[in-house]
């Protein structure tokens, strides 16, 4: 299911607002949703029911009375004036926007208002930082995410693509930072907070993988952790997984088999394996030694089938380093 950023698309810096353009996104159904004319083209009136229970639709007898049932998402509904409701093209999936007329084109007959659904883009927020209070995001004008601890991540939203101003403040106002950054149609990302020499930056990381397939996992490494070392990932009987993992440097993903694992992050001169090899085909040519020298962190891992698992090593004080597994279905 679609979320768009809370942000209007009227209020957004640099859109162009016509008859194409959608008065905000419709809600999930049951919470309500924008019906002209109401007091102005956006207000929203009486909750929109459930798909197929029939809903507000102007002009009706009235401007709030229920005409024919609405249908299931994706099967057409009516939108007025029309010639009595006649049902127009079909309504999107709940939360994707659509018809409400008159829109931004008060003289048009039966405006039709849909999203292009190809232009949004998927995202979330990590906060990578040691040593800050909790953040609050703002994309655009429209808060994001409204606290965002240490070593937390922020479920994934969708927006609408195209540079976008992201801003990181605290909850008492004060901004961090402000950057535009593109926002990648058609794309999944992370965009975490990390540190910088004088302050915080953003890192947008792409979350773009294939799919898991049959009983396998997939999982990668991703080195947020200022000041850091290259590090090696290894599993505990010494087989290196990925080798010299910098400072912002995320690794590819590989394939995984589920079962429970430890994997050790440290300093080392082992040579690593192939970067075709899966992490539970590793040849034995490549043991290393164990106990592993200059280990900087450890994380122990149950690994379901069918999903992706990132690591990343964020700073947990001046020169500590801790772990935080996120598990994406």
């Amino acid at each position: 299911m679609l979320n768009f950023s809370d942000e209007p698309a009227a209020q957004r810096s640099g859109d162009t607002v016509d008859a194409n353009t959608p008065v905000i996104p419709l809600p999930n159904p049951g919470e309500g949703g924008p019906v002209a004319p109401g007091d102005d083209a956006g207000t929203p009136v009486i909750p929109l029911p459930n798909p197929g229970e029939g809903g507000p639709v102007y002009p009706g007898g009235s401007a709030d009375i229920p005409t024919i049932p609405l249908p299931n998402p994706g099967e057409g509904g009516p939108v007025a004036p029309g010639n009595g409701g006649i049902p127009v093209i079909p309504l999107p999936n709940p939360g994707e926007g659509g018809p409400v007329y008159p829109g931004n084109n008060s003289g048009g007959q039966g405006t039709i208002v849909i999203p292009n659904r190809p232009s949004t883009t998927r995202l979330r927020f990590l906060n990578a930082t040691y040593g800050y209070p909790a953040f609050q995001i703002l994309v655009g004008n429209a808060v994001a995410v409204n606290f965002l601890g240490r070593a937390s991540i922020s479920p994934y939203r969708y927006y609408y693509g195209g540079y976008r101003t992201v801003t990181v403040r605290g909850t008492d106002g004060y901004i961090y930072i402000q950057k535009t950054m593109p926002f990648d149609a058609r794309s999944t990302s992370t965009i975490a907070v990390i540190h910088r020499a004088g302050g915080l930056d953003l890192l947008q990381i792409s979350d773009r993988c294939c799919p898991p397939t049959g009983y396998y996992s997939n999982f990668r490494v991703s080195n947020l952790a200022y000041n850091s070392a290259p590090i090696d990932v290894l599993l505990a009987d010494g087989r290196v997984v990925y080798a010299d993992v910098r400072f912002k440097e995320t690794t590819s993903y590989k394939r995984i088999r589920p079962g429970t694992y430890e994997f050790l992050f440290a300093e080392t001169n082992l040579t690593p394996s192939p970067a075709y090899a899966d992490i539970e085909t590793l040849d034995s040519a490549f043991l290393g030694a164990y106990p592993i020298p200059n280990m900087v962190a450890s994380a122990y891992i149950v690994v379901s089938s069918r999903a992706n698992y990132t690591v990343f090593l964020l700073n947990s004080g001046s020169d500590a380093i801790q772990t935080m597994v996120v598990e994406d279905q």
